[in-house]
Formats: C-alpha cells, sequence, structure tokens
C-alpha cells in the first residue's frame, strides 16, 4: 500500500547517471524495495510502504555522493547499496569509496568496492603476510597488484615479484613452442594484463627489463631470499603443501607478502592436498599473518558471475550434505553388521 512518500531535490547530472541506461537501475530498485519512483518538476518522488521507502532514499542518496565526486554509477555499486540497505548495515557505499588505492593508466580509480574489499585492503595495509582467499571475481589479484604498484611508485619496497604456479586448469596444453619465457607467459597472462592496466603496458616493460618487475613461476622461487620486494603469489590453491612451505620461507626483510586463491577451483590431481588449504590451517593466529575471506557478495565483475558464483555455492553445499549423509549411512551400516557377526559368534 502507498501510503508515504519522499521528495528528493537532486541535480539533473546525478539523475541521469543513477537511473541508468532505460532507467534500468531505477527499476531494479523499484522492484527490489517494492516502491515507485517518479520525477516530477525536477524532484524525485518515491511512493510505498514508509520503512521500504526511507531504504530507497538512502540508497539514492550514497549514489548521489558517488555521483557528485565524478564516479559512474556501476550497476555493481546499486546492486551492493541495495544488498546493504536490506541487510541494514548503513550507509557504508559512499565511505568506502572515499579510499582510493591508485589510478589505472586511463585515470579510472581503483578502490575497494565492498565491506569484504575494504577489510582485505586493511589486512594488507597491517600485516606482512595476507591471504586472500574467496571466489572469481572478488579482486583478490587486482587489488593485492594495486597495493603492490602503490607501494613501488612510494618507494615503500624496492621491486615487484609476481608468481604463480604452472599448472593446467584441467587441460592437455602439450609442447608450447618458442622459448621458456614463451612457454610459461600463458600461466601468466592474468597477472600481465592487470599490470597493463594499473601501470600501462611502456612503464610495465621499462621496469621489467631493468629487474624491478619479475613474472615468474613459482618453481623459479626455490633457493632464493627476497628482500625488500612486494611479492604476490596468484592461485595459491594449485599449489602443494611443500610449495607453499617453499614459498613463505623466501620472504626476506622489508618485503610484504599476498597469497591469493580460490579453495573451489582447484586443478590438483585429485588424492593432492592443496598447499592453500594446509596453510589456512597451519598459519592461523599467527601475529603479522592475517586471513581474509570474500564471498559472493564482494563479485565486482558482470552481476551474473554473482549469481553464477552463488549457485555453485549452493550446490557445493548440497553435495557435501549429501556425502556426509551417505557416509554415516555407511558407518550404521558398518556398525549393525560387526554387531551381527559378534552375535554369531557368541551363539557359536
Amino acid at each position: 500500500m502507498s501510503d508515504f512518500s519522499i521528495r528528493l531535490d537532486m541535480p539533473v547530472d546525478d539523475m541521469q547517471k543513477i537511473f541508468g541506461t532505460r532507467d534500468a537501475y531505477i527499476k531494479k530498485l523499484e522492484r527490489d524495495f517494492g516502491v515507485t519512483v517518479v520525477v516530477r518538476d525536477g524532484n524525485i518522488i518515491i511512493n510505498g510502504r514508509e520503512e521500504m521507502v526511507r531504504k530507497a532514499e538512502a540508497v539514492l542518496r550514497q549514489l548521489s555522493v558517488l555521483s557528485g565526486r565524478g564516479d559512474e554509477i556501476e550497476e555493481q555499486s546499486v546492486n551492493y547499496a541495495i544488498t546493504m540497505e536490506m541487510e541494514e548495515k548503513g550507509n557504508v557505499l559512499a565511505e568506502m569509496d572515499s579510499e582510493c588505492i591508485c589510478h589505472t593508466v586511463n585515470g579510472k580509480p581503483v578502490k575497494p568496492k565492498t565491506l569484504g574489499q575494504k577489510a582485505y585492503v586493511e589486512a594488507i595495509k597491517n600485516n606482512m603476510v595476507v591471504f586472500g582467499l574467496g571466489p572469481a571475481g572478488t579482486g583478490k589479484t587486482y587489488l593485492a597488484m594495486a597495493m603492490a604498484i602503490t607501494a613501488f611508485k612510494n618507494e615503500e619496497v624496492g621491486r615487484i615479484i609476481l608468481t604463480r604456479p604452472a599448472i593446467e586448469a584441467g587441460e592437455k596444453l602439450g609442447f608450447l613452442p618458442g622459448d621458456l619465457q614463451s612457454k610459461v607467459d600463458p600461466y601468466l597472462r592474468p597477472l600481465y594484463d592487470a599490470l597493463y592496466q594499473i601501470m600501462g603496458a611502456e612503464s610495465f616493460a621499462k621496469n621489467m627489463e631493468n629487474g624491478l618487475i619479475e613474472v615468474a613461476p613459482l618453481a623459479y622461487m626455490r633457493g632464493r631470499t627476497l628482500d625488500n620486494a612486494y611479492i604476490i603469489l596468484d592461485e595459491a590453491q594449485n599449489t602443494t603443501p611443500a610449495q607453499m612451505k617453499m614459498f613463505l620461507t623466501r620472504i626476506g626483510f622489508g618485503s610484504k607478502v599476498v597469497v591469493t586463491g580460490d579453495s573451489t577451483q582447484k586443478d590438483l590431481p585429485v588424492d593432492m592436498k592443496s598447499g592453500l588449504d594446509v596453510a589456512s590451517m597451519v598459519l592461523g593466529g599467527i601475529e603479522g599473518i592475517a586471513f581474509c575471506n570474500l564471498t559472493s557478495k564482494d563479485v565486482v565483475r558482470h552481476p551474473l558471475v554473482q549469481k553464477i558464483v552463488k549457485a555453485y555455492e549452493e550446490y557445493e553445499t548440497k553435495e557435501e550434505r549429501k556425502s556426509a549423509a551417505q557416509n554415516r549411512y555407511r558407518e550404521r551400516g558398518r556398525s549393525r553388521e560387526e554387531a551381527d557377526k559378534l552375535r554369531m559368534k557368541r551363539k557359536r
């Protein structure tokens, strides 16, 4: 029942950004909160139940603050603002967006966009070793890369070292032509992409040529001591426990380490433990080491990716419960069988 309304005065430019193409964002706001939004005499009028109207107003005010700063209003921002308001977590979007890590080569600001990402960035600032764990699209590698480049430009570290295990993602790639660098480049392409976007190809090539930026497979880390460096280990779920131990014991003075991974996307043989899983069990509680668990709520890629991640999480949870139930039934069956055998022995 539409028994309450609020009138918002907002600049026309902000309105155009906030409403989105063909009013897509405002239509989503109306659906999620069960309100109607109209523009009349240059003002936005929200009608509906008072509680929902006030929530919709809060979201629009947050988005107006972002627009006033000159930021683009993206679908992810709208979705996250609505989700946070539904959970009654208040004015978090505008507060988070005030912190800029750096700018891309095109001038676009790189910022944490969710509470999980903000906690991740804070953990990187305040700890020597940080594990960023979570599904695809949560910005684990990209934010770590932005932090590394910022520290490098501010001369907090002397070089950046980026590494990941060179393991095939389920496919047999066979023989790759070219020299050694050409063979490992396909495995490291996601790291190159982030570097090009934030630093620019020319600056990256110059620093790499001077040895100030190194992108290499994890196997190349053995036997080294890495001082005064920002070190990022990507796709850590594909390390073995021995590789993870080897990597973590390379850390030297003045260095900072970020380890990123998604335990649900292992490409290791079925019977092999992941070094990331073992590290999570072994290193918890050690001062200077932080673990940040990002979730599907922190996905900042296309909104469909968030839905895909959530659907897989629900499916995997169901499968785990089903498997646990089957194991319990098997154990009960064995117990009954053993009891029957014992009774038969006593009768004899």
